[in-house]
């Protein structure tokens, strides 16, 4: 258990196909926790498809993303630079990506150590 407090016991978090499929807060909410509940070197492992600088990996990922803000103008496809944002201001680094198949990413937040 952890009483909430940054530094907590969890190793890792994963996080699949969500991010594009919910609002901008649920991704803000994702890393805030992982930096709260992560202990010191946890991971948070996030898949799915991600922009990159604003820019789409393929044409479809740019339909894909289309296609979502279409049903749902509060969904899309994120962008890993606004992650990395959100990453920083959760006591996490920037993530670590590994390309996946069909134009996927893995993106790897690790907790900093906290010095005391």
């Amino acid at each position: 258990m952890t009483d909430g407090q940054a530094g907590g016991m969890l190793t890792a978090m994963l996080c699949i196909n969500v991010l594009h499929i919910s609002l901008w807060q649920v991704s803000q909410n994702l890393i805030a926790g992982a930096g709260r509940l992560l202990r010191d070197d946890g991971r948070l492992f996030v898949y799915g498809p991600f922009m990159r600088d604003g820019a789409h990996a393929a044409p479809g990922n740019a339909a894909f993303d289309a296609s979502l803000r279409t049903e749902n103008a509060e969904w899309g496809v994120r962008d890993v630079g606004e992650l990395n944002e959100c990453a920083a201001m959760a006591g996490l680094t920037p993530a670590d990506m590994t390309a996946m198949p069909a134009n996927n990413l893995v993106l790897a937040f690790t907790r900093t150590v906290r010095q005391n």
